[in-house]
């Protein structure tokens, strides 16, 4: 036995299962349900699907797969299109799984990444015949160690028929240790989640499993694909800046200490450039409590100005890859890893005071949040988790450009295609234009700040020929609108190619 794999594999009774991605793949079964470790392109399963895209040159077999969130190239570009995918959920990120989405060759199953363990406890999800589940090792009284991420995988575990690992035995060893694995139990018999502070370990190092269901352990050396964020730029720096003024005035209030409050950022390079803000800043001592740990976290741990980082995924880009996982003794003490549904639970979001920062697609002049389609019907990604934080934070908040494809789309619009996050989920949101503090506000007192400082200077006009016309209309009412007109502007793009219309003048 290769000796890496000996020293990672703490059962040595396990070896006997040691077999190849083929073999493994080979027990896959046509019509079954598939759980698969990973989460947003971290220590998600890589060989064994890969060997099932070489399994479906050769005969029909479709799968459904639940994950902890979206996952590398090798299930959701390389599975979806060999047609081994029949139904995904509940994220996806890859835009060859995305186009099939919306032609109509995948079903996909949208949720709150929270929500999942409860749906798979019911039965609802499920039967789940294999999980694939990538491992850094297995301890000798039975813990499996998640690598990169722990997603759904635990509650996977305890549900599946049936797991086969993937011992990744490229992961550094110093990962072991940075887990905390607490699952709870059946609603109405749990007690309440024993954590009051981001800094708290509560469960164990590992996965427990009934080792019995083990059913094959495949060795992998698979690299986690990089993240896909790019660097800052400059609208995006002016993003950040406006933020962090405005905690600035939230101290002056008040209501925050410049350690602020726990801070949650969505996936993609928007919220990582504002994340990325704090490091020049004189906010100090800071705690994440998120989903996925990206290139601010780290950057901020090194600049001195985070002090512990917890959530469910470790996702860098190539360069961070190498800097943090070539010397992760140095982050172990100040990062921990949790299931999904304790990293996104609304009980600990809510107790902790979390500040969320998620990105919007566009947002209506009342604060109604688009995250997931394309002008209403085309699914771009998912909602994630930003449900689960912003309705449960202190502060929800969104932030995005005010426009979109070189300025032929305004990303604030008179009523949004698609709501994810209606306004009373939203408090604050964010352009490089300005800021609109929502909080407190009626739905016409709103339009004010959401048109003035939020929108781009060439739709301002438009905005308000709209809404004044609506009020006209409505006589005032509650949340004006013309429900004739209120998705003209995405029927123009359509037809146009833009939002952009002539303005008739009084």
């Amino acid at each position: 036995m290769d000796p890496r794999v000996e020293k990672r594999l703490g059962l040595k009774g396990l070896a006997d299962k040691i077999v190849t991605a083929e073999q493994a793949a080979a027990l896959i079964e046509d019509g079954t349900v598939v759980g698969m470790s990973g989460f947003t392109r971290a220590g998600d399963a890589k060989v064994v699907p890969m060997a099932l895209v070489e399994r479906a040159k050769n005969e029909k077999i479709k799968i459904d797969v639940y994950t902890g969130a979206s996952l590398g190239p090798e299930v959701d570009n390389h599975l979806a299109a060999a047609g081994v995918i029949n139904k995904r959920g509940p994220f996806q990120g890859d835009a060859v799984m995305r186009g099939m989405i919306n032609k109509d060759q995948i079903s996909y199953v949208d949720a709150h990444l929270s929500h999942n363990a409860e749906l798979v406890r019911q039965g609802v999800i499920g039967p789940i015949k294999h999980l694939i589940l990538e491992a850094v090792a297995i301890t000798e009284d039975g813990l499996i160690i998640p690598s990169n991420s722990v997603g759904n995988s635990p509650i996977f575990a305890e549900y599946a028929e049936n797991i086969i690992i993937e011992l990744n035995i490229s992961h550094p060893e110093a990962l072991i240790g940075i887990h905390d694995i607490y699952v709870p139990g059946e609603q109405g018999k749990r007690d309440a989640i024993p954590m009051t502070n981001a800094e708290q370990r509560i469960g164990e190092i590992g996965i427990r499993v009934d080792l019995d269901k083990i059913q094959a352990i495949v060795i992998s050396e698979e690299p986690d694909a990089p993240s896909l964020i790019v660097p800052p730029d400059e609208e995006t720096q002016n993003m950040a800046n406006i933020l962090l003024d405005f905690f600035r005035s939230e101290i002056k209030a008040g209501r925050l200490t410049n350690e602020l409050m726990p801070l949650q950022s969505g996936v993609g390079s928007v919220a990582n450039a504002v994340l990325d803000g704090f490091a020049d800043s004189e906010f100090e001592n800071l705690v994440v409590a998120s989903e996925v740990l990206q290139d601010a976290v780290f950057n901020l741990i090194d600049a001195g100005k985070v002090r512990f980082a917890a959530a469910t995924s470790i996702t860098l880009t190539e360069e961070l890859q190498k800097k943090v996982y070539g010397n992760l003794e140095k982050y172990a003490d100040k990062i921990c890893l949790r299931p999904q549904e304790i990293s996104n639970h609304p009980e600990l979001i809510r107790r902790l005071g979390l500040i969320s920062i998620n990105t919007a697609l566009e947002l209506d002049i009342y604060g109604n949040v688009n995250s997931t389609h394309v002008s209403g019907t085309k699914m771009m990604n998912g909602i994630g988790g930003s449900g689960d934080f912003a309705r449960n934070a202190r502060l929800g908040i969104f932030v995005t450009k005010s426009y979109a494809k070189g300025g032929a789309i305004s990303s604030i619009v008179p009523m949004v295609s698609h709501v994810d996050h209606t306004e009373h989920d939203v408090d604050v949101i964010v352009t490089e234009q300005g800021i609109a503090d929502l909080r407190g506000l009626a739905p016409k007192e709103r339009v004010k700040l959401i048109i003035e400082n939020c929108a781009h200077p060439d739709f301002k006009e438009q905005l308000w020929d709209y809404y004044n016309r609506a009020f006209e209309a409505t006589g005032g009412a509650q949340t004006p609108h013309i429900l004739e007109e209120a998705l003209s502007w995405h029927v123009n793009l359509a037809k146009n190619k833009t939002m952009k219309k002539e303005v008739t003048k009084a």
